[in-house]
């Protein structure tokens, strides 16, 4: 079989030894001596380690993903990119926002004059029929 790895990254101690990894391999329950060989290491990242057991750039990560300030430019260069695009989320979901929210109030205006009927709102907001009634329901 092909190797695999399944990587879990904790913020806590699971086994409360103070390794920074914990590395598994698949064991018979009856005899530990016979290994599976399926080719799969279960591997637990800890970023409250206290050893001296990982290389410098996994424990700068390690201590980025715990919340700390990024240490070199890998971790600079990953907090940068997120925060890039989270601000770029950030602003795309208040344009969207601010958008709904100006054809919602066009569309309460436009209920309010009684000139226009429900059909005329839907097609002039985009808007289905369905929202304007609900539009409707909510001002009452």
């Amino acid at each position: 079989m092909k190797q695999s790895f399944v990587i879990f990254v904790c913020t806590f101690d699971p086994f409360h030894i103070g390794r920074h990894v914990y590395t598994f391999e698949n064991r018979c329950v009856e005899d530990p001596n016979l290994p599976l060989n399926d080719g799969t290491q279960k591997i637990i990242l800890n970023t409250k380690g206290i050893f001296d057991d990982v290389r410098p750039e996994l424990k700068r990560l390690l201590n980025f993903i715990d919340g700390r300030q990024p240490e070199d430019s890998f971790t600079q260069m990953a907090y940068d990119e997120k925060y890039r695009e989270g601000l770029e989320t950030g602003i795309q979901q208040g344009i969207e926002r601010g958008i709904e929210q100006g054809i919602t109030t066009s569309a309460r205006r436009m209920l309010s004059s009684d000139k226009y009927s429900d059909s005329e709102i839907s097609e002039i907001t985009g808007l289905s029929v369905e929202q304007i009634q609900a539009l409707k329901n909510s001002a009452k």
